[in-house]
């Protein structure tokens, strides 16, 4: 049945801050991953382990890697505008469609989300709430950020690009494989991207959504 998919809220889960309460609800992030089959056996239980890492590991360990990765290097944000439109006023116009994009499906951002409408797990958040053909046809817009994101995530061997590894599996394509001097670039530099734009997506039906802090709700 082409429902919504809980594949993309348990990948959303895995990108967030590894807080106290994110790491308490990682249990049934585990569940949803346990039950999942359009990703393979092998993605399934790296995944697993590594959500394992993350709930078992020492609190301040896995909060400077995720901080050192996501918040202090560019190349890696997880804010997907920043890499194709950088500081331009063309990210401002990105920003609004997608939003617009949010409030056409039901999902309404709340004033307290501090998150900006292009952060991933927000993104990924989004499309649990779709039907998974839309899903899948929404994830390709950004696909090519995601992916070189991915890449250089496994360029610095860290778990964390297997979420990645995972989205390019849910999408059918391949993954990239980073050379040494991408890191050095803007994405859109190195794998020559295309523009995100959300303009063309078909509106499929999905339940009304509201959306909370990513970070502790």
């Amino acid at each position: 049945m082409n429902k919504p998919s809980l594949i993309f809220s348990a990948l959303s889960h895995l990108l967030l801050y590894p807080d106290d309460v994110m790491r308490q609800q990682l249990s049934e992030v585990r569940d949803i991953l346990r039950e999942e089959r359009r990703l393979s056996e092998a993605t399934r239980r790296a995944l697993l382990a590594f959500a394992e890492d993350l709930q078992q590991g020492d609190g301040w360990d896995v909060q400077e890697m995720y901080v050192n990765l996501f918040d202090r290097t560019r190349s890696l944000s997880l804010h997907i505008f920043e890499h194709v439109h950088g500081e331009s006023r063309d990210r401002g116009q990105a920003m609004v469609d997608l939003i617009n994009l949010y409030q056409e499906h039901g999902l309404v951002l709340q004033a307290e989300n501090h998150e900006l409408p292009d952060y991933v797990p927000l993104f990924l958040e989004f499309l649990s709430t779709l039907e998974t053909d839309a899903a899948h046809d929404l994830l390709k817009e950004p696909l090519h950020v995601l992916q070189a994101i991915g890449a250089r995530l496994r360029q610095r061997d860290s778990a964390y690009g297997l979420i990645f590894s995972a989205l390019e599996e849910l999408a059918g394509v391949r993954s990239l494989i980073a050379t040494e001097n991408d890191e050095e670039q803007d994405i859109d530099e190195a794998w020559q991207d295309a523009e995100v734009r959300f303009l063309d997506a078909a509106t499929p039906s999905c339940r009304p959504q509201t959306a909370t802090a990513m970070r502790g709700e």
